[in-house]
């Protein structure tokens, strides 16, 4: 019994001088300018995750919206009047542009290449979409400076980039956000994939003249990637391949379109091509 109570004790004086112990350290910890200024350290690191994790919450919802503009865009060739397409494609992509305009807002006072890995992926769809849209309208490529001339908003209210002074509510500033060249250059080697397939639903409905056209655009965008060469972004010669891939199928719809044109009904010739894409594919290990 005597080892009992002499064990009990023991343990409660050693849980007390642990927990002076603590006391202490807290004491010390509170009033070290080392321990101060880690606590600095972690609010500045918790709030670049915070913004990080915002950024590519954004960006897959650009991404979601820029492929349904996407997919809207192929109905072009099924319907009368694409205008009625196109300008319904336009009003997406405004909306895509207004949350491009939160990256922007995000990105106020900020690095932009300290979080580009966030929002990168987004703004890829997003100069696939446009490009899209663009090329069906005009049947030429849009630049880089007309789509940045495009990304500039007025927004209302806190206009210092660090949020330490507080604006009249009817202040209003303007943002801008630039679409990197390395991002443009991606989302156009997205594009092409993209024409290829546009290439397949335009000879389904009987129109000849739109591969060929396709044909030579995309011969043009392929001749200015291989000038770029191995000097661009490792992403850029990894997408050099899948380019060529969509420009082989596109020359080889227009080869079979010019020697066996006359010979299959045109309400096949999409099930032709679409056989061969497959061979293609299985050939290259794709499917």
């Amino acid at each position: 019994m005597i080892a009992y109570f002499c064990m009990v004790s023991g343990e409660g004086w050693s849980r007390r001088n642990a927990e002076a112990a603590q006391e202490r350290d807290a004491l010390a910890n509170s009033s070290s300018p080392v321990i101060a200024a880690f606590k600095v350290f972690q609010q500045e690191l918790d709030t670049r995750h915070d913004k990080y994790e915002r950024l590519v919450k954004i960006s897959r919802d650009i991404t979601i919206e820029s492929k349904r503009s996407i997919f809207l865009l192929h109905r072009v060739t099924n319907i009368p009047d694409p205008e009625v397409v196109l300008n319904e494609a336009e009003s997406k992509l405004d909306g895509v542009r207004q949350k491009i305009g939160q990256i922007a807002e995000e990105l106020r006072g900020e690095d932009i290449y300290q979080f580009h890995r966030a929002f990168t992926p987004g703004i890829q769809e997003y100069v696939e979409a446009i490009t899209f849209l663009h090329y069906i309208r005009h049947r030429s490529l849009i630049s880089l400076e007309e789509i940045n001339a495009k990304l500039v908003f007025m927004k209302t209210g806190n206009a210092d980039p660090k949020g330490l002074a507080e604006a009249p509510p009817s202040s209003a500033h303007v943002l801008t956000f630039q679409v990197t060249p390395a991002d443009y250059l991606l989302g156009v080697a997205d594009l092409t994939g993209e024409l290829m397939r546009l290439c397949i639903g335009s000879v389904g409905n009987g129109d000849i003249d739109t591969p060929f056209q396709l044909s030579q655009f995309l011969r043009q965008i392929h001749d200015g990637f291989s000038y770029i060469g191995n000097t661009g972004p490792y992403e850029v010669s990894k997408k050099l391949h899948t380019l060529r891939q969509s420009l082989g199928k596109v020359e080889d719809a227009c080869y079979t379109l010019r020697v066996r044109g006359s010979e299959i009904p045109k309400h096949m010739l999409a099930d032709v091509f679409c056989t061969r894409t497959t061979h293609m594919d299985t050939e290259e290990g794709v499917v």
